[in-house]
Parts: structure tokens; C-alpha cells; sequence
């Protein structure tokens, strides 16, 4: 039996974990207002991942469109912050 820190555990559960999306969720809302300052962090109502999909909503048109011209360098700066490219995909609702 090899050996394992909790943290590498901790890890490969997460890596096989259904739970996985929901973390990495809450880590992009943790960072959010950093990634894309107060204003739009204000305005965003709910992000979620699903698969390597992050899903912004927000019922304020003119954001909508900002985010949606800005979808590539939002998946950079996710991807960034998290610290490995985990977001192929920006879905702005």
C-alpha cells in the first residue's frame, strides 16, 4: 500500500468527485471581484461550472454584452487564477 499526504487525498478525491465543479465554483466567486473588478462582481448574480464550462449569469444587458466581448480574456484570467487551465468555455446568460 503506497503512501499518501491528505493532501494528495484530498486531491485525487476531488479529481474524481462529482463536488469537483462546485469548489472550483466557489473558488472563481472567492476571486471574482479581483478577475473582474467591483463593478461587474456586483452585477453578476451566479457563476457555476459544469464540466470545463463557467457559466456567468447576470440580468444586466449592457454587462451581458461586455462579458460576452470579453469572454477570452475572462477564460484567461480564471484559468490564472486557479492556476492551471481548468475553463474551455465562457457561457454568459
Amino acid at each position: 500500500m503506497g503512501e499518501f499526504s491528505i493532501s494528495d487525498a484530498i486531491q485525487q478525491f476531488l479529481e474524481q468527485s462529482r463536488i469537483k465543479g462546485d469548489i472550483q465554483a466557489m473558488q472563481i466567486e472567492d476571486a471574482w471581484e479581483q478577475i473582474m473588478g467591483k463593478t461587474i462582481a456586483r452585477y453578476t448574480d451566479k457563476l457555476q461550472i459544469i464540466g470545463d464550462k463557467l457559466i456567468i449569469t447576470t440580468h444586466v444587458a449592457p454587462l451581458k454584452n461586455e462579458l460576452i466581448f470579453q469572454k477570452e480574456k475572462i477564460k484567461a484570467r480564471v484559468n490564472e487564477t486557479l492556476g492551471k487551465k481548468i475553463i474551455s468555455e465562457i457561457i454568459v446568460h
